[in-house]
């Protein structure tokens, strides 16, 4: 073989070795295709668990919000409960003491009523009582205390309390003929009714 043979064999032999070396390098580089689809499956698990977990949040930050609004709004009702309460027993405190006055209102207007009035020995004793009946009656009024109307002439039977009916010619049925109790109110609350007798 002569010199110019060996060495184009040698180049030949170079240029296998080379390519054998690139076809080497190339397969280092290039990834398994397996750990690839393992490593895909992995990152896709985890974005859909993130996916999840974020779902999970939200609602979980729409339920707290939820909770907060209904918390907000009991407080406010406990509140205003509470209030009215308050106001009520500010209002209606005074309930059962008024109660016990009425009795001595009776008493006056009744004597009132027993002392004859054409007897000028009496006139003095008249004008005492009204005085201080008329006295009693505005300092319970300034305490919320009212007389129930029966002026209107018709049976109201929130406020008016039916003893007896009649036969009457002047009135219509259901109509008030007579008042036997006066009734009185505490801050618009009935503390007693009035008694009262109606016509058939």
């Amino acid at each position: 073989m002569t010199e110019q043979e060996n060495n184009m064999s040698q180049q030949n032999e170079d240029i296998n070795t080379k390519a054998e070396s690139a076809d080497n390098i190339n397969n280092a580089t290039q990834p398994d295709s397996q750990p690839q689809a393992q490593l895909d499956a992995v990152i896709k698990e985890k974005d859909q668990r993130i996916e999840t977990l974020e779902k999970e949040l939200q609602i979980a930050k729409k339920n707290e919000s939820e909770a907060m609004v209904r918390a907000r709004a009991e407080i406010d009702n406990v509140r205003k409960r509470v209030e009215q309460d308050v106001e009520k027993a500010h209002k209606f405190a005074l309930e059962k003491f008024s109660a016990e006055l009425l009795p001595v209102i009776d008493n006056l207007e009744r004597a009132l009523e027993a002392t004859d009035k054409a007897n000028p020995e009496h006139q003095a004793t008249i004008e005492g009582l009204e005085l201080t009946l008329k006295s009693f009656l505005d300092t319970v009024k300034k305490f919320g205390v009212d007389v129930v109307s029966t002026e209107s002439g018709v049976l109201n039977p929130d406020v008016h309390q039916a003893i007896t009916m009649i036969e009457s010619p002047e009135h219509k049925a259901g109509q008030i003929v007579n008042t036997i109790q006066k009734g009185y109110t505490l801050n618009g609350r009935l503390i007693r009714p009035a008694m009262v007798v109606v016509a058939k």
